[in-house]
C-alpha cells in the first residue's frame, strides 16, 4: 500500500535481531517471524545481541545489558549492494534511524538515477533521514492496522499461528487481523 500505481514491488527485506533472555518476547517474535515466512516473498537479515555489563553510577549495582548489533550495518550493506546490482530504481526504507543517513547519501552521490524514499513508522521520525532522502513520509497507525496479517495465519504445514494476547485491538475492528507492533523485536508487542 506504500507504492504508487506505476510502481512494482520487486523484493522485501526484513531486518531484525532475535530476542533472547526474555522467553515471552522471544515466543511472540517467533510467531510474528513464522507468520511472515509462511506468507513468502520476504528475505530476512538477522543481527545479534551483544551482552555487556553495566554498572549504575548511583548505587553500584551491576546488570547485564543487551545491545542490538549489525542490524543497521545489514540494512546499509543491502541497500548499497542492491543499488550496485541494479535491483531497484526506487528503494523505500521503513525506518526512523538516522544511522542510515550515510548509505542514503552514498547512493544519492554514486547512483543519480536511483531514488531512496524513507517511510517513518508511526511515532518515529528523523530530520537527518528526511534531509538526505529524496522524499520522506510518515506511515499512519491506520495504514499499519489496514495491512495486518490475518489471524490466524495458516502455514504450509497447516499450523495455525494465532496473534499473541494483546496484539489484537481491544475494540471491534474491521476483520480479524493481527495488530502488530511496528518493532516486533521489542518486548511490548
Amino acid at each position: 500500500s506504500l507504492l504508487k500505481s506505476e510502481q512494482r514491488l520487486v523484493s522485501v527485506r526484513y531486518f531484525t535481531t532475535r530476542v533472547r533472555n526474555d522467553p515471552a518476547a522471544s515466543a511472540r517474535q517467533s510467531i510474528f517471524i513464522d507468520a511472515l515466512e509462511s506468507r513468502g516473498g520476504i528475505q530476512f537479515d538477522y543481527g545479534h545481541f551483544l551482552s555487556k555489563s553495566s554498572t549504575c553510577r548511583k548505587c553500584g549495582h551491576t546488570h547485564q545489558k543487551n545491545e542490538e548489533k549489525k542490524t543497521d550495518v545489514n540494512i546499509a550493506v543491502r541497500l548499497l549492494e542492491d543499488a550496485f546490482d541494479d535491483l531497484y530504481d526506487v528503494a523505500i526504507l521503513i525506518s526512523g534511524d538516522s544511522d542510515l543517513a550515510p548509505p542514503i547519501s552514498s547512493i544519492r552521490s554514486r547512483f543519480p538515477n536511483k531514488t531512496v524514499i524513507v517511510a517513518f513508522p508511526p511515532k518515529r521520525t528523523s530530520q537527518e533521514l528526511r534531509r538526505v532522502a529524496h522524499a520522506a513520509f510518515p506511515i499512519s497507525g491506520n495504514t499499519v492496522r489496514t495491512n495486518r496479517l490475518p489471524d490466524p495465519v495458516i502455514t504450509a504445514d497447516g499450523v495455525e499461528l494465532r496473534a499473541p494476547a494483546g496484539w489484537l485491538p481491544s475494540a471491534p475492528s474491521r476483520g480479524n487481523q493481527l495488530d502488530i507492533d511496528t518493532d516486533p523485536s521489542s518486548g511490548s508487542m
